[in-house]
């Protein structure tokens, strides 16, 4: 016994030892993995330290940010620079040759630094040089920009840079004329075409549209003959603005020999470069043969326009080219000197005859419309007779022609499965008889068809898109208001009464509208679509109007300041702070258009109808304060204000 309980103290006096022993080797491995720790938070502490100015080099290419960028540029002649985001398909492919490209230029006497921006981080450096895209490449000239849009290769970047970088290199002039109150009559009068942009210095969309207007500018003076590319600074030349009712930026305008254009054309290279080209050919096309024109009635969908004239020296033809140029964009312009065609067409020299597509033919108006072109005739009134007889007694409204031929009002709509192809016809046809039976007898409204797909969200609008009919109506009026025909089956009869009703005041207009807000005396007064007339058109009031969106990123961030700015004018009874969700109300009034979110109208007064827009200026408590105060008619005079 006594044996074995020696064995038993033995063996706990080894298993002790042995713990003590495991524990200070646990003590010293903690020891250590502290140690380590705190080295690697030292290691972390000096990475934190490190001076952010610092210039990293990645496979020779220097990576450059918001913190070292300027420091770094100052006082180098010339660098390429590379603004990319991270996640660029066209960034990562071009990475690889950029590298042999940053080899090449620093084996250069002297090298030539190349550098990279991760456009995406620095965003403030990048905003600073109107990047927009990836990748962007810029070689940078005394720490001025010049844009690279050649050949992504090693060759040609090096060869472009090489030619800049020599002693006394200097851009060459731009292609874009600068016009002056100086020079700017003379320039346009003499000009059968040129193109000319208002423009605010400040403003960002026209700094976008810079380099693509120098380089459309490049091309066109290339052209023969050439095609002039101009711009003002309408900061500086108030007078030339407000004599061309310049009211936001940029303004492009056409002039021929001094007479100005509306510019509807595209604002990139290429766009301008196509859509000038084809603005400095004649407004209309010369037709030879007879089987043109006929061509032309049997297979259009659109009115055909043909000036019959004895030659290009004929005083008449003089006066429709003339006409035709301001109207180029909204028809399709033919002249003959043939005697087959006049023949065709039962017209002699010196007039214009308007013919309707065959298909559009009835026995309700003429096969054709005809006018006499006389020297003491002004451009005018050609005008007016193209866009009197540019549309049949019923047409086929499409949204490709909508906002030329159907922009008046009021304009009534039928809406049914049109198709004029050949298997659907006659039912598109039939249709079509019984609202030319009414069309007739109210000429003072324009009358159309509209196929039901291509107009779902309108039918839907007029609360007719699950009527259940074949055939639906609607009539869309002055100031935006629409209205429905009751669900009921259609026939020329129903159709009657129902224009009659509209006519006599008895129909109510069908408005989208959230419920009207039971408190509304907030600083912002709230709109719908039902109190927009009694809110916004209040003759007796001045009134700020937001049409906003609620998911829209912009609208959210003005909130605060539109709320400041309701407060601050608070007290100001003849004015009203007002916004309307866009998205959940109808706008009953055409001269409101809402084309972005947010958009900002202020309605004077006494002009309701012909609102201000905000254009151009910083969305702050200030810049719209300032623009209040401008437009304002009843606002009290205070000192604070």
């Amino acid at each position: 016994m006594r044996k074995v309980a020696l064995l038993l103290i033995v063996l706990l006096g080894v298993a002790h030892f042995a713990t003590v022993c495991r524990c200070e080797e646990d003590a010293e491995e903690n020891k250590a993995e502290a140690a380590d720790e705190d080295s690697d938070d030292e290691e972390e502490e000096d990475d934190n330290d490190e001076d952010d100015t610092e210039v990293k080099d990645e496979n020779g290419v220097l990576v450059l940010t918001n913190s070292n960028f300027d420091t770094f540029i100052e006082g180098k002649d010339t660098v390429l620079v590379e603004f990319y985001a991270p996640w660029c398909g066209h960034c990562k492919q071009f990475a690889p040759e950029y590298e042999k490209i940053a080899q090449t230029l620093k084996d250069n006497d002297p090298p030539i630094p190349v550098v990279k921006v991760d456009a995406t981080k620095a965003d403030a450096v990048a905003s600073r040089f109107d990047v927009s895209g990836y990748p962007t490449i810029k070689i940078l000239k005394n720490g001025e920009p010049i844009d690279y849009d050649g050949e992504r290769t090693e060759k040609d970047i090096v060869a472009r840079v090489m030619e800049v970088s020599q002693p006394g290199w200097k851009p060459p002039p731009e292609a874009t004329l600068v016009l002056t109150k100086d020079n700017f009559d003379e320039t346009v009068d003499n000009a059968d075409i040129i193109l000319v942009e208002f423009y605010a210095p400040w403003c960002g969309h026209c700094k976008r549209l810079a380099p693509e207007y120098e380089k459309a500018a490049k091309e066109l003076s290339q052209r023969s003959p050439p095609i002039p590319l101009a711009k003002v600074d309408a900061t500086v030349e108030t007078e030339l603005a407000s004599r061309f009712g310049v009211s936001g930026y940029p303004t492009l305008k056409i002039f021929r020999k001094g007479k100005a254009f509306e510019y509807n054309g595209p604002r990139e290279k290429y766009g301008i470069v196509d859509f000038m080209s084809e603005q400095a050919g004649p407004p209309s096309k010369q037709i030879q043969a007879a089987k043109q024109v006929q061509e032309l009635i049997k297979d259009g969908d659109d009115a055909v326009i043909v000036g019959i004239f004895s030659s290009e020296q004929d005083a008449a033809y003089e006066i429709y080219i003339e006409a035709c140029n301001a109207l180029r964009e909204d028809f399709t312009f033919r002249h003959s000197f043939s005697s087959e065609v006049a023949k065709l067409l039962k017209a002699s020299a010196g007039q214009i005859v308007i013919i309707q597509p065959e298909k559009f033919n009835s026995k309700y108006e003429p096969a054709s419309n005809k006018l006499t072109v006389k020297e003491s005739m002004s451009v005018s009134e050609v005008q007016e007779f193209f866009k009197k007889h540019s549309i049949p007694l019923v047409g086929h409204r499409k949204p490709s022609n909508d906002a030329k031929r159907y922009a008046k009002r009021p304009l009534v709509v039928v809406y049914y499965g049109v198709d004029f192809s050949f298997d659907y016809r006659i039912a598109t046809q039939f249709w079509r008889s019984k609202v030319l039976d009414v069309a007739r007898d109210f000429p003072e409204y324009t009358f159309a068809i509209a196929d039901e797909e291509d107009y779902a969200e309108e039918l839907k609008s007029l609360g007719l898109s699950e009527s259940g009919e074949e055939v639906n109506v609607g009539i869309l009026a002055d100031g935006g208001k629409k209205f429905a025909m009751e669900p009921e089956e259609f026939d020329s009869e129903v159709l009657r009464e129902f224009v009659v009703a509209f006519k006599k005041g008895k129909l109510q207009p069908i408005i989208k509208s959230q419920p009207v807000p039971k408190n509304n005396k907030g600083p912002v007064k709230v709109v719908v679509g039902k109190t927009f007339d009694e809110i916004v058109m209040d003759t007796q009031k001045d009134v700020l109007i937001e049409f906003y969106a609620p998911w829209c990123g912009h609208c959210k961030k003005l909130e605060p300041d539109y709320v400041a700015l309701g407060k601050k004018y608070k007290s100001e009874k003849n004015l009203v702070i007002a916004k309307m969700d866009a998205t959940a109300n109808d706008v009953p009034n055409d001269s409101y258009k809402v084309e972005g979110f947010p958009t900002i109208y202020f309605a004077p007064s006494g002009s309701k109808q012909s609102p201000v827009k905000f254009e151009g200026g910083d969305r702050t408590v200030e810049s719209l304060g300032k623009f209040v105060e401008q437009h304002a008619t009843k606002l009290l005079k205070r000192d604070e204000l």
